[in-house]
């Protein structure tokens, strides 16, 4: 063009510039030449990815059309997601069909073969295959093979189910609730989608980012983080007002959160760490025990190891917060289900299989995530929270003895509470069981003791709450399970209707519904700091990793958001948007 319609060339290198100029963005234009004459048709601002709007935007600074602010303003905090986990090849992907879509619940691509037990996933794994783990859902149980996995595909669940959550935990991708998904018969390692029916071994592609699931395999590439991401996160961090913590069970992931700006932990969930090795023989134990003496002797094996998972947290964190959250789910979720396992807990407990099945039975609840769970495994069974606190206290002060320079005060988080006698009966528990282990040990160690927010009575009784609770955390996953009285393991099922009909904009388990959830956690903080004014108080349901969610948290004057160690980068950056825009 320049050599051809020169004086048309050198008018749209100019027109280039003004455009470029006004809009202080990169522009995508369109033109015509007709005669030699020069026509712009329109311009709008440039479609891009994310490794290029962070280029273009610190190269905007550089050339002083925008300040920092402005910078950290035109990056959508979602898209750094691509940044971070591997995603499918463009080219393969452009020819490839899915043959199901469903829930988009952690993001990353996957290819693997399909196993359909967590055991069958490590053993695989150990042999060099790689696999993707597909279950009707998963539970704690599963969590080495979720380790062990490329990806996570399940029939069942919504966006903060048990798969979708730990998965975004670990980084895996992970796709749930595909309805598709058809005849899942796990006895005979098959199912069928899309009228194919696929057994263990068929390999199997799927994508976190879209929810797409596609038959055979396509190739992968791997994230790529390029220096401008630094750049753009210092700046994040300059102005944002809101502290960004991860949710972290293991030292892995809390290593990861840190490299990725994490400040701290907003929540462990112990409970993932009885599956680790084989103390979870320990903790079957004790659930099948008849008296309190037996236990306590099951508990105290336990309490070692538990010990040493908080120890090696503390290490990891390097003297920034770790809240530790108490025993959470029910117990039937520790129990075997498969014959197998049964008569070998049969045996090590010198009962009966028929004994062990009675009392398996016994655990069975009609809706477990409104049951015999939380604070209520506390009240039932002291012991188990004399245990944990034990565990809490001496790792907190073996520690702080080799690094007597950081700021270490445990926070220990008591759950589901909607009642302040509950709380202050497990409290009592747990300050009566810590100051005699700071005395013993001639320790200073200080400690706080609170709450998660997630059930509708302790948001409007937050007052009350507040005498016993040093600290609040919304969990907003459970909170807006009762608020709503949807289960966000089946909601998935009906949401699509929802969506449709117009009656849902988005799924309230993704983005907090500021209208009916929001009321209450804004009644929380009010009532809340009416009685402790300095409380410190955060969110660590899964909401705390979407922009819109981190913005509301913002307006409410909370302490900080607590998500996946991988979405901590776009928590500090919707922190910072919220600031300036604020």
């Amino acid at each position: 063009m320049e050599k051809q319609f020169p004086e048309a060339y050198a008018q749209f290198v100019k027109v280039c510039d003004t455009l470029e100029e006004h809009y202080r963005d990169m522009q995508d234009m369109e033109f015509t030449v007709e005669n030699g004459k020069l026509f712009m048709l329109q311009c709008r601002s440039g479609k891009r990815t994310a490794k290029a709007a962070l280029k273009i935007a610190c190269d905007l600074v550089d050339e002083g059309m925008i300040d920092e602010r402005k910078a950290v303003l035109m990056i959508d905090p979602r898209n750094l997601d691509t940044l971070l986990h591997p995603q499918f090849d463009p080219k393969a992907l452009k020819i490839a069909q899915a043959v199901a879509k469903a829930l988009a619940a952690s993001p990353g691509a996957a290819c693997g073969k399909i196993v359909f037990t967590a055991e069958d996933a490590k053993e695989w794994k150990e042999r060099g295959e790689k696999v993707v783990l597909v279950r009707l859902e998963t539970s704690p149980e599963d969590i080495e093979g979720m380790k062990a996995a490329q990806g996570i595909l399940t029939a069942r669940g919504g966006m903060t189910s048990h798969a979708a959550v730990v998965a975004r935990g670990m980084g895996t991708c992970c796709v749930s609730g595909c309805s598709a998904i058809t005849n899942f018969d796990e006895d005979n390692k098959s199912f069928v989608i899309a009228g194919k029916t696929y057994h263990e071994g068929d390999i199997i592609s799927i994508d976190g980012s879209t929810g797409n699931v596609y038959d055979g395999a396509i190739a992968t590439v791997d994230a790529t983080v390029s220096g401008d991401f630094g750049r753009i996160m210092a700046w994040a961090d300059k102005y944002r007002k809101l502290r960004v913590r991860t949710n972290a069970d293991t030292p892995r992931d809390a290593k990861k959160a840190r490299e990725l700006g994490a400040e701290g932990i907003g929540l462990c969930r112990t409970e993932h760490m009885f599956f680790e090795g084989n103390r979870i023989d320990a903790f079957r134990e004790m659930i099948c025990a008849d008296t309190v003496e037996e236990r306590e002797a099951a508990l105290e094996k336990i309490l070692p190891m538990q010990q040493g998972d908080f120890e090696k947290l503390y290490e990891a964190l390097e003297g920034n917060p770790v809240p530790i959250r108490f025993l959470d789910p029910p117990l039937h979720e520790f129990v075997p289900t498969e014959e197998a396992d049964i008569e070998i807990l049969a045996a090590a407990q010198h009962k009966t299989v028929a004994q062990i099945k009675s009392i398996i039975a016994a655990l069975h609840e009609a809706n477990p995530m409104m049951g015999h769970r939380g604070c209520r495994l506390a009240v039932t069974y002291p012991e188990i929270a004399k245990m944990q606190t034990k565990a809490v206290i001496r790792a907190a002060i073996n520690v702080k003895k080799k690094h007597p320079d950081w700021k270490l005060v445990p926070e220990i988080m008591i759950p589901l509470v909607g009642e302040i006698k509950e709380l202050k009966f497990v409290k009592d528990i747990v300050v009566s069981v810590a100051d005699e282990e700071i005395r013993a040990a001639g320790s200073d160690l200080k400690y706080e003791v609170g709450t998660m927010i997630e059930i509708p009575r302790a948001a409007l009784t937050a007052d009350e709450i507040a005498k016993e609770a040093e600290f609040f955390c919304f969990g907003t996953n459970d909170l807006t399970q009762m608020t709503y009285g949807f289960s966000r393991d089946d909601a998935g099922k009906f949401l699509g209707s929802y969506y449709d009909a117009k009656i849902f904009e988005s799924d309230p388990f993704v983005k907090i519904d500021q209208v009916g959830v929001g009321k209450l956690m804004k009644m929380a903080v009010t009532l809340g700091r009416e009685v402790r004014p300095d409380m410190h108080i955060g969110i660590c349901g899964e909401h705390g990793g979407d922009p819109s969610s981190v913005e509301f948290c913002h307006k409410l004057g909370l302490t900080y958001v607590s998500c996946s160690p991988f979405r901590v980068p776009i928590a500090r950056l919707a922190a910072a948007q919220a600031a300036l825009k604020d």
